[in-house]
C-alpha cells in the first residue's frame, strides 16, 4: 500500500488504544501478581513497568511491517463502513425495548405459573 493512501489518524488511534488497553491489563495483572507474593504491592513500580512494556510493545509493533500493514488494512476497511442514520438507530432501539418488555412479560407469566404449580405439588 502506498504511503499516500495510509489513513494516519485511525492507524495512530488504533495503536494508542491498544497501548492503553495493554497498559491497564498489565497494571492490573502486575498488581494482582505482586499482591499475591507480598501484602502491599508497590503501585509506582507496577505502573512504570506496565508503561514501559506497553510503550516498547507499541513501538515494536508500529515498526513491524506485517503488524503495521494489518493495522493499515483494518483502518482502510473501517473507512468503508456505512453507519446507520438516526432514524434507523431510533427505530431499532424502539424494537429492542419493545421486545425486552414482551420477553419480560412472558418470563414473568412463566414464573408465576411455575410457582403456582410448585405450590400445588408441594402444598406450600
Amino acid at each position: 500500500m502506498s504511503q499516500d493512501n495510509v489513513p494516519n489518524k485511525p492507524v495512530h488511534l488504533i495503536y494508542l488504544c491498544g497501548g492503553l488497553i495493554l497498559f491497564y491489563v498489565l497494571q492490573w495483572t502486575g498488581d494482582w501478581i505482586w499482591g499475591y507474593f507480598t501484602r502491599t504491592p508497590n503501585e509506582f513500580d507496577i505502573t512504570v513497568i506496565a508503561g514501559a512494556v506497553s510503550l516498547a510493545l507499541a513501538v515494536f509493533l508500529y515498526r513491524h511491517e506485517r503488524a503495521h500493514t494489518l493495522v493499515v488494512e483494518v483502518a482502510a476497511e473501517c473507512k468503508k463502513v456505512t453507519w446507520p442514520d438516526a432514524k434507523d438507530v431510533r427505530s431499532a432501539t424502539i424494537v429492542v425495548i419493545i421486545m425486552t418488555i414482551i420477553s419480560a412479560i412472558i418470563l414473568g407469566v412463566f414464573d408465576l405459573v411455575w410457582s403456582e404449580f410448585t405450590k400445588l405439588i408441594y402444598g406450600g
